[in-house]
């Protein structure tokens, strides 16, 4: 099982696009507002379109001793060395990746349930993504909303059957959600289009860090 920093990880920025900002964009602006975990998530491109930007993604990731993982590519991870990966419900189960990767990268895990989250600490995941918090359109195969009292629940289910796996929120969530969701004893905040659609994305990045 690879080692994870609480630190870096109570802040995750999942990658995306808009009209304004590309993948690299994004990620740069996270990255100068000190987010120190980025998660490139490039669906429906073809790894020969995502090795480019990961590569540029893990210099700076490096320059800026932060945790660089790609959603769902396990075979990319390996070839390029990226810290790890994040898998969702649909991508490759946790166990089959950690028998391709061994223990020194970082596997993620999607889950919606506690059952979700229990099968993942049991298969070796490293963390847990758990949403969506409300209704995204990223997220929109997922269900049930979880709000803030799913997430009560499920962690009040791993405290008392001793499952011990950072997790993070994800899904939905705006700066304004973020103090009551932290209540809940999540261990961080996944976040796309909060930071990128923001109007300063690097400033609105650090605001965010300091609610954390």
């Amino acid at each position: 099982m690879a080692k994870i920093s609480l630190d870096r990880f109570r802040l995750q920025f999942i990658s995306h696009q808009n009209e304004k900002l590309g993948y690299l964009d994004g990620i740069r602006e996270a990255l100068a507002g000190g987010c120190k975990w980025i998660q490139l998530r490039m669906k429906g491109a073809t790894d020969d379109e995502v090795r480019p930007i990961a590569l540029q993604v893990k210099e700076w990731c490096r320059e800026q001793q932060a945790t660089f993982l790609i959603d769902d590519r396990v075979a990319l991870v390996k070839e390029l060395q990226i810290d790890g990966v994040h898998l969702g419900k649909n991508d490759m189960p946790i166990a089959e990746a950690r028998k391709i990767l061994g223990d020194g990268f970082i596997i993620g895990g999607t889950a919606n349930t506690f059952e979700d989250v229990k099968a993942h600490y049991e298969a070796g995941a490293d963390y847990i993504g758990c949403g969506p918090f409300r209704f995204t359109t990223t997220k929109e195969k997922l269900s049930p909303i979880l709000g803030l009292e799913g997430y009560k629940d499920i962690i009040q289910k791993m405290k008392e059957e001793s499952i011990d796996i950072p997790l993070v929120a994800i899904g939905g969530i705006t700066k304004e959600d973020i103090p009551e969701i932290m209540k809940t004893g999540v261990n961080g905040i996944a976040l796309s289009g909060c930071i990128l659609h923001a109007e300063n994305p690097a400033e609105e990045t650090r605001e965010i860090l300091e609610l954390l």
